[in-house]
């Protein structure tokens, strides 16, 4: 499960999906499978969720990696190459950015 704190060492990676209502269960499906049978599975990784919003237009991806570098190896792998063709045909566009956690709050 992820956990969100500031100052950890680790890279956060917000990935946004852009798809219509029709496609976004397949979609789903692909980014579960693809965490279940691989991601999970590569070093550096920690952890991820994904989100979809009540329209059915949107997934949101946060993940956690070790760092930078293990990121872009999974990335650059040729099973993660060929998923992404596969998640590139269900989605009008996506796009990971790289991020610091600034700030955390929680309930009081």
């Amino acid at each position: 499960m992820p956990k969100i704190t500031d100052g950890a060492e680790i890279q956060t990676v917000i990935t946004t999906f852009e798809m219509t209502p029709g496609t976004c269960q397949d979609l789903l499906d692909a980014l579960t499978d693809a965490y279940g049978a691989f991601i999970s599975k590569q070093p550096g990784f920690i952890a991820a969720g994904l989100h979809v919003n009540d329209a059915q237009t949107r997934i949101a991806n946060y993940s956690q990696w070790r760092s930078r570098e293990d990121f872009m190896a999974m990335l650059r792998s040729a099973e993660m190459r060929e998923r992404n063709r596969k998640i590139n045909e269900l989605c009008r566009s996506f796009e990971p950015v790289m991020y610091e956690v600034a700030a955390t709050f929680e309930a009081v």
